[in-house]
């Protein structure tokens, strides 16, 4: 399965130590040069920073053969300009991006989404993280989401639990 990423999606796993479930989860991502570059900003957390510097194996830079232009998408950020196309061009699977306007335009071109929460729920559905605690990990970031959509999705990961089959004791 093949996964472009922007930015957020990014930074937020490698701060929480959980950038490894994207292998794990979805075997390879690609990244454009513009989301590198975002995530080697000076104001990005060195850890963030190192991340990329050395990245794993699994993660691969490829710039697309055309951006998206700044003038007909003036509040797409430059990752999004690039990983947008990227993720058309290669035809990936899916496309890790948080920011609202970016995932707009994308699943306007046809492209399925999600962001990192969603990545977090699919691990917690394949029992690869305690969804609870990493969600509580993810607010005591700069992350921000509508308190309404973390109580879906814990409400979702509650309602699972309660689904799952006994062991027959």
């Amino acid at each position: 399965m093949l996964v472009v990423a922007d930015t957020s999606p990014l930074n937020y796993l490698v701060l929480m130590q959980q950038d490894t479930l994207l292998p794990t989860l979805y075997e390879r991502v690609m990244i454009p040069p513009a989301v590198r570059e975002e995530l080697q900003r000076p104001r990005t957390p060195q850890a963030v920073r190192q991340w990329v510097a050395q990245p794993p194996a699994w993660l691969t830079v490829q710039p697309p053969q055309q951006s998206l232009s700044r003038q007909q998408f003036p509040r797409l950020r430059n990752g999004e300009l690039e990983a947008i196309p990227l993720a058309q061009e290669r035809h990936a699977d899916l496309l890790l991006m948080d920011e609202r306007d970016g995932r707009r335009v994308a699943r306007d071109r046809g492209l399925r989404v999600t962001g990192i929460i969603g990545v977090l729920e699919t691990a917690a559905i394949r029992g690869l993280i305690d969804l609870p605690s990493v969600l509580a990990q993810l607010q005591a970031t700069t992350f921000y989401a509508s308190p309404s959509l973390y109580d879906e999705v814990l409400a979702r990961d509650v309602a699972r639990k309660a689904h799952r089959p006994t062991d027959g004791r």
